[in-house]
């Protein structure tokens, strides 16, 4: 009988782009799916704090997540800020590959990005809820807030009608 190797978490680096298009494509679909060049930009900048789920060379999941301000909103296909001052964990992207949904790999990766958070001294986390998600953050203790000003409402829009900006506590 062959033992399963153990699904182990680890920063995603820019080698795994074609793994994270890959599940993105299986999860969202075309319409959600960001490009190749955006995804290599963000993993290159020093304030991004994202994850991969592995086992042995197979992506399963990821998570993009990087330090950033409060009611700030990444557009959807742009590239993540560098905040100095960042005290905000926001949480960008996060997709499970089907043949690994239900393993709780979500929660693995978010508890992880926490743990980061608690470590930097940061206690609100962000993100932006797309496709019917809502209810799945605000199981996790996520709230709908308004994002603030025009330019970060224009942000939030480019996500469609259904996106909900939300913020919780670490």
């Amino acid at each position: 009988m062959t033992k399963l190797m153990e699904i182990q978490l680890r920063p995603l680096v820019a080698a795994d782009v074609e793994a994270v298009l890959r599940i993105q494509e299986q999860c969202y679909g075309q319409d959600f799916a960001e490009s190749r060049n955006v995804f290599v930009r963000r993993l290159a900048m020093s304030g991004h704090c994202s994850w991969a789920a592995v086992r042995g060379s197979q992506m399963l999941a990821y998570l993009a997540a990087y330090w950033s301000l409060p009611g700030a909103v990444t557009p959807f296909n742009g590239d993540f800020e560098d905040y100095a001052d960042a005290s905000v964990l926001y949480l960008h992207d996060m997709a499970v590959s089907p043949e690994a949904a239900g393993q709780g790999l979500a929660k693995r990766m978010v508890q992880a990005t926490r743990e980061q958070a608690r470590a930097r001294g940061i206690e609100r986390t962000a993100l932006v809820s797309v496709q019917g998600s809502q209810t799945y953050w605000e199981r996790q203790g996520y709230a709908r807030t308004n994002p603030g000003n025009a330019a970060q409402q224009q942000h939030l829009a480019s996500y469609g009608e259904d996106a909900v900006y939300m913020e919780g506590l670490i």
